[in-house]
């Protein structure tokens, strides 16, 4: 540590506010805000040793430090935010993905327009913006029951001096170009659509009938019956979405987070008035899996995106770990300009919300990840490569086995072996083993030793070709071990390595530092999948059995 840095930690104030570290090369490399920034910033500093081998790696990287001091907590959250926009430091999880999430807009002209956009930031256009969302098509849909609906001007400038254009006549435009609707009466068709698309149905459909009767007392029944027609149309579109809750005017986003395998599903279920409207989500492949730090990332970033449309409510359990929740209930009370609270799912009705949430985010994972197993079949020539190179294989690996042992205190002790071929698995080629050598003792190392002995005992004949590579659940130790017997059994010309589940290291032999693979990389991606479907499929197998124990000693 330099005299400078030291010096600024000794000055450090008990106040709120923001730091940032800097590298050598004077990059900023993480911001971070404090309820008390003195004590926040020392903790990295007064640590020998850190649980996360990330911010090990940062704090052996800080040269400089720098803070800025804020009136309050919350202040200091929302400048944490504008920081980590601006400089986009390498520690701080950024919500990177290749999607531009489109918006609606609501154009800040005299005679406004709707349309969709790509990004509010890239967009020249003022106006009010509604999203993000994350389903173009049901977008484009919406767009056109909108311009049905309410038939708002479509065009930037008029097609024709002195005449309406098509849309007029189609009843898609009321034509204020041409002076043929008043300004109040166009901005409240406005006003309708905002409402809309804000999900208050319930005081859409009752000023619609408050209209529509206006209409037909004033006698302007061609009017009115336009009205009824609209009416109609939006009453059939509310029937149709699911009623969470009824007689309600519950207002919620019921937010969930699912990850595996360093892929984050989230999904955003929006309950308006008692009624799901709609659904958002989102995936991303991140390096830093401290699922904590993630959420708080993205709820920060999506609801400060957020210019309308903001719930009553904001439901999920990932918040209970995430905590202050006072602070972020005074930032989305600024953001809103309304109270939002936050619940943490608890109550009878925020488990059943929650619960619904985690199904539909279940479905986004598992897509997602039969999405990256396709890419991996598609990309194994040059995923095989790598693997080749990074952990110095003998073999390319086209032939992929992984091995697992399961048992409860030696007994019913089952193994597995899983095979992958070109990066899928080949279940036809999958084996399990009733261990005989170890019953109710139990021995991992013996285990292995009889598996290995068994399967190898079998190359060359049918359905037991040879392994280009074998992958071993475990570290070093295990790893020892197995190469021990791999050598008793005089078997040549097969790669074998390990891989260990706390920081997916992958082990060599005869090396002592492992090897860690780029934690978003399809590599790591299709080790961890074999893994952990050896470790389902001898977990299956070794239920199997002791419910078939458990059985014949009920039958004795």
């Amino acid at each position: 540590m330099n005299e400078q840095l030291k010096q600024t930690l000794k000055l450090l104030p008990s106040l709120p506010g923001c730091y940032i570290y800097y590298n050598k090369e004077g990059e900023v490399i993480y911001v971070g805000k404090a309820k008390i920034l003195k004590r926040r910033v020392l903790s990295y500093f007064n640590r020998k040793h850190h649980d996360s081998v990330k911010v090990q790696v940062l704090v052996s990287q800080i040269e400089k430090l720098e803070y800025i001091i804020t009136n309050t907590e919350v202040e200091a959250l929302i400048l944490e935010s504008h920081l980590i926009k601006k400089h986009k430091p390498r520690y701080n999880i950024l919500l990177k993905d290749d999607k531009k999430y489109p918006y609606f807009l609501i154009t800040d002209e005299e005679f406004p327009r709707i349309s969709i956009v790509r990004k509010k930031n890239l967009n020249p256009e003022k106006g009010r913006y509604y999203g993000p969302y994350t389903d173009i098509r049901a977008m484009h849909a919406t767009l056109d029951f909108l311009k049905k609906v309410f038939p708002l001007k479509q065009c930037k400038s008029p097609k024709f001096r002195d005449r309406p254009c098509l849309y007029y006549h189609i009843g898609r435009c009321l034509a204020p170009c041409q002076h043929m609707v008043s300004s109040e009466e166009y901005k409240a068709l406005v006003y309708q659509a905002e409402l809309f698309l804000s999900g208050k149905q319930s005081e859409l459909m009752k000023q619609l009938q408050e209209q529509m009767q206006k209409y037909a007392d004033s006698e302007q029944f061609e009017k009115a019956a336009k009205l009824r027609d609209s009416y109609m149309d939006l009453k059939k579109t509310l029937e149709k979405q699911k009623v969470v809750y009824e007689n309600t005017k519950l207002n919620e986003d019921v937010i969930s987070l699912l990850a595996d395998d360093g892929i984050f599903a989230i999904v955003i279920l929006m309950i308006r008035e008692g009624r799901l409207i709609d659904k958002k989500d989102f995936v991303y492949e991140v390096e830093e899996e401290d699922r904590t730090e993630f959420f708080a990332t993205f709820f920060k970033e999506y609801y400060n995106t957020l210019s309308l449309g903001y719930p009553d409510r904001i439901v999920s359990n990932e918040l209970e770990a995430v905590g202050e929740k006072a602070l972020y209930e005074e930032w989305l009370q600024i953001l809103a300009q309304k109270k939002v609270k936050i619940s943490y799912g608890k109550s009878t009705q925020g488990k059943e919300l929650q619960a619904l949430a985690d199904k539909n985010a279940k479905v986004v994972l598992d897509n997602a990840k039969l999405s990256k197993m396709s890419k991996i079949r598609d990309d194994f020539n040059e995923i095989g490569s790598y693997l080749a190179e990074k952990l110095s294989l003998k073999n390319f690996p086209h032939r992929i086995e992984c091995y697992d042992i399961s048992h409860i205190q030696g007994t019913n002790t089952v193994a597995s072996m899983v095979t992958f071929i070109n990066g899928l698995s080949k279940k036809s080629e999958y084996k399990k083993f009733k261990i005989k050598s170890t019953e109710g003792k139990p021995d991992d190392f013996l285990s292995m030793k009889e598996v290995l002995t068994r399967r190898l005992c079998h190359l060359g004949e049918k359905n037991w070709d040879k392994p280009d590579l074998m992958i071993i659940d475990g570290g070093k130790g295990q790893l020892s071990s197995v190469m021990e017997i791999i050598k008793e059994l005089g078997v040549e010309g097969i790669d074998v390595v390990s891989l260990a589940k706390r920081n997916e290291e992958v082990f060599l032999p005869e090396q002592s530092e492992p090897v860690l693979l780029p934690r978003n990389s399809s590599a790591l991606f299709l080790f961890q999948r074999i893994r952990d479907e050896a470790h389902r499929f001898a977990i299956t197998y070794h239920r199997k059995l002791r419910s078939k124990s458990m059985t014949q000693k009920q039958a004795e």
